[in-house]
């Protein structure tokens, strides 16, 4: 008997169903053949057995991976099944494609399923219209808790929080509080602490649930718990928060409003995302591309990069005028129109180098005024010592290229003040930036190239001028 397509692919997935990557991190062709092969047959039991049952990451992998009109053909087909945190873990373009096209009444179906943080996550890219039509069909404490996270700034900790978590009285014991965590069904799924607040909600302090375990029934919370020194207000930047998980080891941390009342949760979770998103972020910014997905059209994607592109146009035209200025020079000493794209280049590669360390240093708060002068003195040191070694290589292959001393002498000359000076550049102007609350990642780049590009020309073609001017 032939097996049918529907037969072939449940097969296939279930032989292989434990994990859905190749080798090099990528979903496997094979199965989004199938996953393919499914939705255009409207293969429901296939869909419900093999792509419901995905974790939330997994499945978000495979929405990017598949077609866009496949999306919405999946989205749609699973129904009540598919699980809408899967869109946290997709570029936003792609969230949106989706959520467009769903009713506005499953969304709401959907996110009183959710925990807060991922509610928020969903609900904050959508139309002001949409988002209040969702809101107003969720239950009336849900739809607080998340009109007040919603009202807090972006990429601030209170818009990454968890509503929902576990706080008692400090009077209670040991034993009200575990008859309490058994008997109460509207509390996080997971959580590490338990917060003790007073009738204010002030918060007064934490216990941890492996304190709790340890602990007799009799003894009151007020006398286990610990007093919270590192509680977030609400309106920190949310890389600022992700900051004191790293200083701390933290596994979740309170966050409170400016009353000290408490409002939510961070948890590790949340912070993970939040420290990747800021590397991207920052990686991006550095070669001055910008908030860009990969899911962009052609148009977005180019008008993203065309102001940096227009600044660096700007600045190349100041590089070639400070060329035109020895344009004699060149014309007698063709060697030096060859050699010159050498100490610009080295120059600006130095420059990148010291540039990207700087970034770095700052948005982790490595660097600050009080060691910005040690690291600058190493960073004229690295600057030296490699444009004395590569300017004495490049000087010696140039010598013997042209069959000229004065030529390996002078590019050596200018190598070694130009990797000195893209050094220097490297970290003072992302310091300088960073002190007049500029973003270094951003506006760097450019002008590191812009004094590396000019002082190698300059350095270069200058000292070739007199050189040959005095000879």
């Amino acid at each position: 008997m032939t097996e049918t397509g529907e037969e072939t692919r449940t097969r296939s997935a279930q032989e292989d169903a434990a994990d859905i990557y190749s080798e090099d991190g990528s979903i496997r062709s094979d199965f989004l053949a199938m996953v393919g092969a499914a939705i255009a047959d409207r293969d429901l039991l296939f869909l419900r057995q093999h792509v419901a049952r995905l974790h939330e990451s997994e499945l978000g992998d495979l929405i990017e991976a598949i077609q866009p009109d496949q999306r919405i053909a999946l989205v749609r087909l699973l129904g009540d099944d598919f699980d809408l945190t899967a869109l946290t873990e997709v570029d936003e373009g792609i969230r949106l494609q989706i959520v467009e096209h769903l009713p506005n009444a499953q969304i709401a179906a959907a996110i009183g399923d959710l925990d807060s943080d991922d509610a928020v996550y969903i609900l904050e890219d959508l139309d002001h219209e949409d988002r209040e039509e969702i809101l107003a069909q969720l239950p009336f404490t849900e739809r607080v808790r998340l009109r007040r996270a919603l009202d807090y700034p972006e990429s601030s900790a209170g818009r990454r929080m968890q509503t929902e978590f576990v706080a008692v009285p400090p009077f209670w014991t040991v034993g009200q509080t575990i008859d309490y965590m058994r008997d109460e069904e509207d509390l996080p799924e997971s959580f590490t602490q338990i917060f003790v607040i007073d009738p204010t909600f002030k918060l007064l302090g934490t216990v941890d649930l492996d304190r709790i375990l340890r602990t007799k029934r009799q003894v009151k919370i007020e006398t286990i718990m610990r007093e919270t020194s590192h509680s977030i207000p609400a309106e920190m930047d949310q890389e600022e928060a992700s900051q004191l998980f790293e200083q701390y080891d933290l596994l979740s941390a309170a966050v409170v409003d400016e009353n000290e009342r408490l409002v939510g949760v961070l948890t590790i979770d949340d912070v993970v995302d939040v420290i990747q998103e800021e590397a991207e972020e920052d990686l991006m910014r550095l070669g001055g591309v910008g908030d860009e997905e990969l899911s962009d059209s052609v148009v977005e994607t180019s008008r993203s990069r065309v102001p940096w592109l227009a600044v660096n146009l700007f600045t190349a035209f100041v590089s070639a005028s400070v060329i035109s200025l020895f344009e004699a020079t060149i014309e007698q000493v063709v060697a030096l129109a060859i050699l010159m794209p050498i100490v610009a280049g080295m120059g600006g590669n130095a420059g990148s180098q010291t540039m990207t360390v700087t970034v770095r240093a700052l948005a982790t708060r490595d660097l600050d005024i009080h060691n910005a002068w040690r690291v600058a003195r190493r960073e004229a040191g690295v600057g030296l010592i490699n444009g004395v070694l590569f300017g004495c290589l490049v000087g010696i292959v140039a010598g013997f290229w042209f069959h000229d001393a004065s030529i390996g002498g002078l590019i050596t000359t200018a190598m070694l003040i130009n990797m000195f000076a893209a050094a220097m550049a490297g970290i003072t102007i992302p310091l300088l930036l960073h002190r007049t609350g500029a973003d270094p990642a951003v506006s760097s780049a450019v002008f590191v190239t812009a004094i590396t590009d000019t002082t190698g020309f300059f350095s270069f073609l200058g000292l070739a001028t007199w050189w040959f001017m005095s000879s």
